[in-house]
């Protein structure tokens, strides 16, 4: 739901856009910490919030992190 998202942030297009980790942390919502292959050898980490069940948004791309590898721990950012 939030590729469209980081593709417009990015300004480029993901041919590959596979989850392979991810981790949460609850807060007045929810943060979703997602390590994804967008190809190659090429990984991003992506802080994604969903709102409380009553605020009725959509899921957003917080902020991410670019040039990871696949065995960068996913962490807090």
């Amino acid at each position: 739901k939030v590729k469209a998202q980081l593709e417009e942030k990015e300004g480029k297009t993901f041919e590959v856009f596979t989850a392979v980790e991810f981790k949460t942390q609850v807060v007045a919502g929810t943060n979703y910490f997602i390590k994804v292959h967008v190809g190659n050898e090429e990984f991003m980490h992506l802080r994604v919030f969903k709102s409380l069940p009553h605020e009725n948004e959509q899921l957003s791309l917080h902020s991410y992190q670019s040039s990871k590898t696949k065995h960068d721990e996913l962490a807090y950012f």
